[in-house]
């Protein structure tokens, strides 16, 4: 039986998208969605370098930014994913 590393994936908080938490929210509410996702890895021009296909994935974690009164880092928020397969796409 293969298994697979989880994949934690990392983006920055923007007001309105909340795609992260209604996904996770799939997950507490015992209908877990599952997804095939693409990851890419885009070069300053933004086109994809290296482009990951996974399949059957669905998050187990996502973290919020820290809520500090006195900090000044940039908001990120986290999800971490458990899946059945990943792949490298060919070019």
């Amino acid at each position: 039986m293969q298994k697979f590393a989880n994949i934690t994936m990392k983006r920055g908080t923007f007001k309105g998208d909340n795609d992260y938490y209604n996904w996770w929210n799939t997950v507490a509410l015992n209908t877990i969605e599952r997804r095939d996702l693409i990851i890419s890895l885009l070069n300053e021009q933004h086109e994809p370098v290296v482009v990951w296909k996974v399949k059957n994935a669905w998050p187990v974690k996502v973290q919020s930014t820290d809520l500090k009164a006195d900090g000044n880092e940039v908001a990120i928020e986290s999800i971490e994913l458990v899946h059945e397969g990943l792949v490298i796409q060919n070019n």
